[in-house]
């Protein structure tokens, strides 16, 4: 199988909004853009394509990303980010007009503050000089063939390029694929969150977080 990394383009707009919307929910039906969004699985989509796309530069812009081809068919992306330059503050501004091109409303939005709280409960900080690798996914019909390994290698090696000396991923507790294809690249266990608030909203205990030497 030919698989090729690139950086993304807007043109993958479209697809990046999947792989956030599926990196989000990782291997439960809900996550945090069904929580921040909260509507419709079409809506979030919509939400999150135009947000890909939205200036200036944020943690969820096409610019982050790095996409992998299979046969020229986008197949699986991540992104890598400086959390200090780049985390998740900045993309207060380009949520709200992301959410307003779709037509949501702040009552819409709204309707996801709770959820978000109980999020929150298990939110893990970024360690400190730590590159930041998230929105991990891949079609399910590509997993499982290494394409995965490929990205986050790429990503690794961007981070490190950077002058970063270890990199933090953070995902669902009892993702064991997740863990196993971190592991494969260097990442190994640092901690976890729980909160029965947070397993009540998603369906599992809490987040863990892993850490990588670059």
């Amino acid at each position: 199988m030919n698989v090729n990394i690139r950086p993304a383009r807007p043109e993958d707009a479209e697809f990046l909004a999947w792989v956030m919307l599926a990196a989000g929910r990782s291997h439960m039906e809900r996550g945090i853009w069904d929580i921040i969004i909260s509507q419709p699985e079409e809506k979030c989509l919509a939400v999150l394509k135009e947000l890909s796309l939205a200036p200036p530069r944020h943690m969820c812009s096409y610019t982050e990303f790095l996409v992998a081809e299979v046969d020229g068919r986008a197949v699986a992306a991540l992104e890598g980010y400086d959390p200090d330059t780049n985390g998740e503050l900045t993309v207060t501004e380009p949520l709200a007009t992301a959410t307003q091109k779709v037509g949501l409303t702040e009552a819409d939005m709204a309707a996801g503050e709770q959820g978000l709280a109980a999020f929150l409960t298990c939110h893990l900080d970024t360690v400190e000089g730590a590159w930041v690798v998230e929105h991990v996914a891949t079609l399910p019909d590509f997993r499982r063939q290494g394409v995965i390994t490929r990205l986050l290698e790429a990503i690794l090696d961007k981070g490190r390029q950077q002058g970063f000396g270890r990199a933090q991923v953070t995902f669902y507790i009892g993702n064991t694929p997740a863990e196993r294809a971190y592991q494969k690249v260097g990442f190994r266990f640092l901690d976890e969150k729980r909160h029965p608030d947070f397993e009540a909203e998603i369906g599992c205990p809490g987040m863990t977080r892993w850490l990588c030497d670059l």
